[in-house]
């Protein structure tokens, strides 16, 4: 009998054991979308088990093909560099395609409403409610363009007005800190200003948009389990399961 890919889901990894909980919370909700599908999670760092380890069990259980996917929402250096070279790595037995990274994607969007209205918002809120898309920040200059993209494209839904953040230092030109694009939107003339973190799970870079979202009237939550999360997840694997005419070795990179 043919069977499918077994999905690996790569995460960063975190010092902060919300992190993985979060994580985890996010694969229970994947398995239970599609339960006849095998789902397994390596970290990249500082949590176990490692992406190494998972890829060395797979192979010498005899699984032969896993779909890659990092749980990662912009294509930066850890799904352009690091990731690819974790799966070169692998054992040769293996067959491995990576997946895309989740965003952009509408379900990201609607991830980010749904956690705006959990923290207390309404629809009939949006358009005098400005909001702080907060991401943790990036060097990379296509992740770069993405969030100002996403911002964008948010704002056109009915929004006051929508700013990028970013929590990380040296925020690239466009960008500011949360607290300060706060303060922009309230200056704008918004009634009442939100801050939405554009980030998966708990950590560093998340606690800082916290802080930095002490003026706001709204903090939303972490994108984490939500329920448009775990079903992007099942979409970015089908997508690379599929995908026509794609070696693994192209698939990582190789």
């Amino acid at each position: 009998m043919h069977r499918k890919p077994v999905l690996l889901v790569i995460a960063h990894g975190s010092r902060d054991p919300r992190h993985a909980a979060t994580v985890h919370a996010l694969v229970r909700r994947v398995r239970s979308l599609r339960p006849g599908l095998r789902v397994e999670t390596g970290f990249l760092d500082f949590t176990l088990p490692s992406v190494h380890g998972v890829l060395e069990s797979l192979a010498a259980e005899g699984v032969r093909d896993v779909v890659a996917l990092p749980l990662l929402l912009t294509r930066a250096f850890h799904a352009k560099a690091d990731i690819p070279a974790v799966l070169r790595d692998a054992p040769p037995r293996l067959r491995i395609r990576q997946a895309e990274v989740l965003g952009p994607s509408p379900l990201l969007l609607s991830a980010l409403e749904r956690r705006l209205y959990e923290a207390g918002l309404t629809p009939a809120d949006k358009s005098s409610t400005g909001v702080v898309l907060a991401s943790a920040g990036s060097t990379d200059p296509e992740a770069i363009a993405v969030i100002a993209e996403i911002a964008r494209e948010w704002r056109h839904t009915g929004w006051c007005a929508v700013r990028p953040a970013f929590a990380s230092a040296g925020s690239p030109a466009g960008f500011s800190r949360t607290e300060d694009a706060v303060r922009a939107l309230r200056a704008l003339g918004c009634a009442r200003v939100a801050v939405a973190p554009y980030v998966l799970a708990p950590g560093f870079l998340p606690d800082r948009i916290a802080r930095g979202a002490a003026e706001a009237d709204v903090l939303a939550e972490v994108l984490g389990p939500a329920p448009e999360v775990a079903r992007l997840l099942l979409e970015r694997y089908d997508e690379a399961r599929i995908a026509p005419g794609l070696s693994a070795l192209a698939a990582v990179g190789a």
